[in-house]
């Protein structure tokens, strides 16, 4: 008895060795400058949402926060160095909405999106926008409801490739609206977006920053937004929900994780450190510019969200037979 009262004793000892242990750690936490890796190209709405959220951590915490560009396969390259990174909170990954949904695109990930993971926060969210080109004779969500209906099969849409927020956006609007369209995938938003201005395509589902100075100009028609809510910088843009398919929403999510392991204590100092950065005027100010909302969340809170948004996703995407292509 005397035994096993000495050896309960010891290890109560350690584990307040490992709580205290890892309590310090979060308050030296950083030591070093962070890389926070986006797993996709330079100027896309994750690669400018990162470095406005990084130069205020970086401001915050009195260590640069390196914003890393690893783009490709849909986000599965730089997740996969995230995932085998150290976690020590000195790697995060500033992830899109398909990232979360690549689990759903293919059974090949070098990771669990879940498992190997930490989410900290939410960070915003941005619309996206139906545009379509100047010659398609509609106006509105239901005129090209009907029109898609009397021509199934013979509209394209251009998105940026497989599993990206453009195909997802249109995926969900053929599920919710009984359509059939022809997704076609580009290697970036750019040559979609050239080609749905000169009739290549005829839809497109791009980011609102992106193509709001065509939409003005005349070279292509905006006909809803793609949240729930209008926006404030084009409040003359009903939504999908509201003008034919209610319920509607495609908006692209970003947020922000660590790898699998980090401590308790840690992940709270950087969720904190995150929701500081979001708070903060200049951070705001950056985001509505863009046409984003913040979406500051707890880890707890994030987590549950990215489960909801796979339940959401696994049978739109199944029922649209889209799968990764992991040589793109």
């Amino acid at each position: 008895m005397i035994h096993l009262k000495s050896a309960l004793r010891l290890c109560a000892a350690a584990a307040l060795t490992v709580v205290a242990g890892a309590a310090g750690a979060a308050d030296a936490f950083p030591s070093r400058p962070i890389r926070m890796l986006v797993p996709y190209g330079v100027g896309g709405n994750a690669d400018i949402m990162a470095r406005i959220v990084g130069q205020q951590l970086t401001r915050n915490l009195g260590q640069q926060v390196l914003v890393d560009n690893r783009p490709g396969a849909n986000g599965i390259i730089g997740g996969e160095l995230v995932a085998k990174a150290a976690p020590d909170g000195h790697t995060l990954l500033f992830i899109a909405n398909s990232f979360a949904t690549n689990g759903v695109l293919s059974k090949k990930l070098p990771y669990d999106i879940l498992r190997d993971f930490v989410p900290l926060s939410r960070v915003g969210s941005t619309p996206l926008i139906i545009v379509v080109s100047p010659g398609l004779p509609v106006s509105t969500t239901e005129e090209f409801i009907g029109f898609a209906r009397a021509k199934p099969g013979q509209l394209n849409y251009g998105s940026s490739g497989n599993g990206s927020p453009a195909n997802l956006a249109g995926a969900l609007l053929e599920h919710m609206a009984r359509i059939k369209l022809v997704h076609v995938p580009y290697k970036g938003t750019a040559q979609a977006t050239n080609d749905l201005l000169s009739g290549q395509v005829q839809i497109g589902f791009p980011s609102m920053t992106s193509v709001m100075p065509h939409v003005r100009a005349g070279r292509a028609k905006a006909i809803a937004i793609t949240s729930l809510q209008r926006s404030a910088l084009a409040p003359d843009i009903p939504t999908v929900a509201e003008t034919g398919v209610p319920g509607y929403e495609a908006s692209i999510w970003n947020g922000i994780l660590a790898p699998a392991g980090v401590p308790a204590p840690l992940v709270q100092r950087l969720n904190a450190e995150i929701q500081r950065a979001l708070a903060a005027p200049e951070t705001r100010e950056r985001f509505v510019a863009l046409g984003a909302d913040i979406g500051g969340s707890t880890a707890p809170e994030f987590r549950a969200y990215i489960e909801a948004e796979i339940k959401k996703w696994s049978r739109v995407l199944r029922d649209a037979g889209i799968q990764l292509d992991l040589a793109r």
